[in-house]
């Protein structure tokens, strides 16, 4: 049985248009290698989904977006973190910042094990990387979200999951 969950994720720029990823691997199944992952998590009771990713934003990298932008795309996804099942509501997010170094404040414990550091990405180094990016529409999307071509509406992108 799966956990369902709404999550709330951010894909944060800098003044330089640099991205900022997450390195991380799932401390229950070594067998999934290490991937780049964007900031989030789960919505709690009352928060919005702006309000919840700025939240994970500071938590889990140590980092006050500037500006919390729109909601820019959902998906609903399933996957297996810790030996954990989710069912996961996805609202991401865009935000901007001057900069920032990754120093997390609040991390539980899992995420702990998980997270093995951060840092900024250009376009160029995303695109030409042979690396392992979540979510999986992340890398389709950077190049117009770094030219500021935002969604009016959320896009919806198709159900995913390891």
């Amino acid at each position: 049985m799966a956990w369902k969950r709404k999550a709330a994720r951010v894909i944060l720029f800098d003044r330089d248009k640099r991205v900022f990823l997450m390195q991380a691997h799932d401390p229950a199944d070594p067998t999934k290698g290490q991937w780049w992952e964007i900031p989030g998590g789960g919505i709690d009771f009352g928060e919005t989904s702006a309000q919840a990713a700025a939240r994970e934003l500071y938590e889990e990298a140590g980092i006050v977006a500037d500006e919390m932008g729109p909601c820019i795309w959902r998906q609903q996804v399933r996957f297996r973190f810790g030996g954990i099942e989710f069912d996961s509501d996805d609202h991401v997010h865009v935000a901007w910042c001057e900069t920032g170094d990754y120093s997390p404040t609040h991390l539980e414990a899992l995420e702990a094990m998980a997270f093995e550091g951060a840092r900024w990405w250009t376009l160029d180094e995303v695109l030409a990387s042979d690396e392992r990016f979540l979510p999986e529409p992340l890398v389709a999307f950077l190049p117009a979200l770094a030219a500021g071509d935002l969604p009016d509406e959320p896009v919806v992108v198709a159900a995913v999951g390891d």
